[in-house]
This record gives C-alpha cells, sequence and structure tokens, in this order.
C-alpha cells in the first residue's frame, strides 16, 4: 500500500498520466489521415493555378480532333511579355506551318464544311504572307492535260516559289485513284469524292466539297472551278497577280428572258427569291476567300435550290449567278474568266482537237491574233479578259505542249 491515500501506481508510473498517452496515441492514429488531406490539397491549389493561369497559355484548351494538320487549333493572338516584336512566336509559328501534305481526309460532309467555315479575323497576320490561288479541279476520272498543268504550274520563273502562289485540289468519280510522282503539283491532291451527274444539283455539292477543301489551308485567298478539259491561257505569275490583286470575284450572271432563263424558275424557291432576281451564268467561277466561306456556309438558299430546282432547271448554272447577285453584287464583277464556244450550238461547248489547236487559234485566244476583246478589272478597261479555256480534247495535248513555250509563255 501507498501512504497518503494515493492511486495506486501500475507499471511504476502514475495513473494520473494516461489521459496524455491516450491524447499521444490518438494524434499517431491521424497522422496519415491528416498527411494525406496536406497533400490532396496542395495537388488541389496546384491544379487550380493551372487552370486559372490558363488565359495566359500560348494554346487554347481544346479537344483533339481526328482532321488534318492544317485544323490544328490556333493559339492565342495576344503576345505574352517580352515577345512584341520578335518573330517566331506561337502565332507566326502556326499561320507559317506547312500545308498538309494530302488532301485526303476522314472527315464526313458535315465535319468538312463545319470546319471550312471558320475564318481568320485578325489582318495583320494575312497582310505578311504571299496569297495563295486554290486551283480545283472538278473531273470525271482522269487528267489528260496534266502535263500542259505541270508545265505551267512549275513555270513561276523563281526556284522554290511556286509553292507559295498555288494549291491543287481534284474531285474525281468515287473509286479513281490518281497517280503521280511526288515531284507533280497533281501528287496525292485528291479530295474525298461522291457521284455527280451533268445537271443534277451534286455537281454543286462536289463544288462546295472542293470549296470547303480548299478552304482549310488559311493561305489560299483566291478560289477557282476548272475541268479537265481547261487550259491555261497564261503564265502562273500572271494568273496569280491577275487574281490576287482583283477587288471582284468573277462569276458570270445575267438576266435571260427565255425559256432557258428565266423559264427555268421555280416558285418554289419565293420568298427568298423572286423572278425578278433570277440569274443565269456559267459554271465555272472564280471567287475570293469571303465568298467561298459564304457558299460552303450557306444553309438559307441552297438546300432551297437543291430541292426546287430539277431540270430543265439546273442548280450549277442558276444557284451561284442569282444569290450571289442577292447578297453581294458589289463583290462580283459579273462575267467569267473561263473561255469557251457556243458558236456551234447545241446543249455544250464546243471541243476543240489536235487540228484546231494552231499559232494563229492560240493567238486569237490570248489576243495576240486579230482584235482582242476588252472587259473592266477593277473599274478599268483592259484586254485580258480570260485566264482560262475549254474545252479541249485530250488528243490536243501534243499541240499544246510544243506551242505553249511560245504563244502562251509557259
Amino acid at each position: 500500500m501507498q501512504a497518503g491515500g494515493g492511486a495506486p501506481a501500475v507499471d511504476g508510473k502514475d495513473v494520473q498520466a494516461t489521459p496524455a498517452r491516450a491524447a499521444q496515441r490518438s494524434f499517431s492514429l491521424l497522422r496519415p489521415v491528416l498527411l494525406s488531406a496536406v497533400l490532396a490539397t496542395g495537388f488541389l491549389a496546384a491544379a487550380l493555378l493551372m487552370f486559372l493561369g490558363g488565359a495566359s497559355s500560348s494554346y487554347y484548351r481544346l479537344p483533339r480532333l481526328a482532321v488534318p494538320d492544317a485544323l490544328r487549333p490556333a493559339p492565342a493572338c495576344h503576345k505574352q511579355r517580352g515577345e512584341e516584336g520578335q518573330e517566331g512566336g506561337a502565332a507566326e509559328r502556326w499561320w507559317a506551318r506547312p500545308p498538309a501534305r494530302s488532301a485526303w481526309h476522314n472527315m464526313s460532309e458535315e465535319e468538312l464544311l463545319w470546319a471550312a467555315s471558320f475564318e481568320p479575323r485578325a489582318q495583320h497576320r494575312r497582310q505578311h504572307r504571299t496569297p495563295k490561288v486554290a486551283f480545283m479541279f472538278l473531273t470525271r476520272g482522269p487528267l489528260p492535260l496534266a502535263p500542259l498543268w505541270e508545265r505551267f504550274f512549275n513555270g513561276t520563273g523563281a526556284e522554290g516559289g511556286r509553292e507559295r502562289l498555288f494549291s491543287v485540289y481534284v474531285h474525281t468519280t468515287p473509286g479513281y485513284r490518281l497517280d503521280f510522282p511526288p515531284s507533280s503539283p497533281f501528287h496525292r491532291r485528291q479530295v474525298p469524292s461522291k457521284a455527280t451527274r451533268w445537271g443534277d444539283a451534286n455537281v454543286v455539292d462536289a463544288e462546295r466539297r472542293l470549296l470547303a477543301n480548299a478552304l482549310l489551308d488559311f493561305n489560299n485567298e483566291r478560289f477557282v472551278l476548272v475541268s479537265e478539259s481547261c487550259i491555261p491561257l497564261y503564265p502562273l505569275p500572271v494568273v496569280h497577280a491577275y487574281l490576287t490583286r482583283s477587288r471582284h470575284s468573277f462569276v458570270g450572271a445575267f438576266d435571260e428572258p427565255s425559256q432557258h432563263g428565266r423559264g427555268r424558275y421555280r416558285v418554289g424557291l419565293a420568298p427568298d427569291v423572286t423572278l425578278a432576281q433570277w440569274r443565269k451564268g456559267a459554271q465555272w467561277f472564280e471567287m475570293d476567300r469571303r465568298l467561298a466561306v459564304f457558299v460552303i456556309a450557306d444553309d438559307r438558299y441552297y438546300p432551297r435550290f437543291r430541292n426546287e430546282c430539277r431540270a430543265p432547271c439546273y442548280v450549277d448554272e442558276h444557284y451561284l449567278p442569282t444569290v450571289l447577285s442577292i447578297v453581294a453584287p458589289e463583290q462580283v464583277a459579273n462575267r467569267t474568266i473561263t473561255l469557251v464556244d457556243w458558236s456551234r450550238g447545241g446543249a455544250h461547248p464546243a471541243t476543240f482537237g489536235a487540228p484546231d489547236v494552231t499559232e494563229d487559234f492560240l493567238g486569237r485566244l490570248v489576243g495576240k491574233k486579230g482584235s482582242p476583246e476588252r472587259c473592266m478589272y477593277n473599274g478599268q478597261p483592259i484586254e485580258v479578259c480570260f485566264l482560262f479555256a475549254r474545252k479541249f480534247a485530250p488528243a490536243a495535248l501534243p499541240q499544246l505542249l510544243s506551242l505553249s513555250s511560245k504563244i502562251l509563255g509557259y
């Protein structure tokens, strides 16, 4: 027994110390939990800092899309502190990126039109680059005049300069595969295609498909539609300068009161399109980027034309001339730059074979022989009105190649 009636000893320690020991044991048990809470708080704080600091990042936080290189998300346009006056920033690198090596992709039609409808708004980057002309070939299969076009594309007069002036896109019959060597401008420039039939609305579907593919390259500023039977009448630098310096797009539109004009109007197009607004024009157009974006994004007029305009109403002859005359009359030159010969009559223009291709014949096309035709360009009369001509048969190729350097300049 212990004197004074104190509490009994247990293992040589005073029983009164037991509460402190219990607290120590409880703290030991809670230590892992508290450590985990601290670490979790740290990770959460770091994540919040990264999220809130995203505004100063060089790239938008966008999900990856299964689209070509041309559709990689654009970086933010603002510059980081200390980047003023420096070249090679993130935005500069993005604008200067090379175009996709192949025109092929795995996008659906809807995805393609959606992606192509984006339009860069800031102008300062666009002013410091060479605008390109997109040559869009609407064909049924092979390109029999490809050797002439290759000579045209390669004849820039400047080593390594050709890629900066143009790009090529080819729409063919589904299942047909173009086969060109890597040195050819046509190499891997075929786009996903669908069937077309003369006089059907799917011809304009193909035109819109070509425009959409060409719009994926932000360097393309002018868009010209040609066929496998077209030839260029002037060297590439001349054609490039003519188109990129023009204040207008080249779409022909005229009011024809006959059964082949107003007689094709469909009352189902009203009230969006009236008979007084109805126009006719050539299928082969050239337009700038702003109008190209409008055409592929048009969900007001085109669905009406597609549903209402059936033979003898032809969408490819009436849609663009009519709609652009309504929405952008001041932006259209109201003439085509593709020469055709309707003098022989019939539903199709004349086809030129080997016997037709002579020095005099080509000279008349480019104004070197006879009296050249005059037209308006940027408000001034000029004598160069046509940059392309059709229809040339495959058999005319040898004669064209033998005379192109002397008469056509390439």
